[in-house]
């Protein structure tokens, strides 16, 4: 899991409640938590918890997986594996069908593909292959 970095999601969730053009109230309105309780995430006095992060992020219109990895509720890795899913199913301009099968193609894509590797991960390097002294 990553580390704790509540700081970063306040100054985060403060610029995008900015740049949507919405006040503290507003927000906070929106997202169904108290005005004090919002300000305090924001100075980076609380950690919310991933429900309240949830309504934020779908009062501000972003992902709610970015701000689980702000959070440090969700590793990077594991923020990729949900969020393209996630985009599918939210676009209002394909028919239900349409994602099926576009979630479909993208789920046989990633087993064909096998499990990503990391590469800084120790004993997944491929032996060498012989060289002139070995033969």
């Amino acid at each position: 899991m990553a580390s704790l970095s509540v700081g970063s999601l306040g100054e985060y969730l403060r610029e995008q409640r900015r740049s949507a053009q919405l006040s503290l109230r507003q927000l906070a309105d929106a997202a169904g938590v108290s005005n004090p309780y919002l300000s305090q995430i924001e100075r980076g006095l609380r950690k919310p918890s991933a429900e309240v992060l949830q309504q934020v992020a779908k009062a501000l219109r972003i992902s709610a997986e970015t701000l689980y990895v702000r959070a440090g509720i969700l590793d990077e890795r594991e923020r990729d594996e949900l969020e393209t899913p996630a985009v599918i199913l939210a676009d209002p301009s394909l028919t239900e069908r349409q994602k099926q099968v576009l979630l479909q193609i993208y789920e046989s894509f990633r087993k064909e593909n096998g499990p990503a590797v990391d590469p800084g991960t120790p004993g997944d390097e491929q032996p060498p292959a012989p060289g002139p002294q070995d033969q």
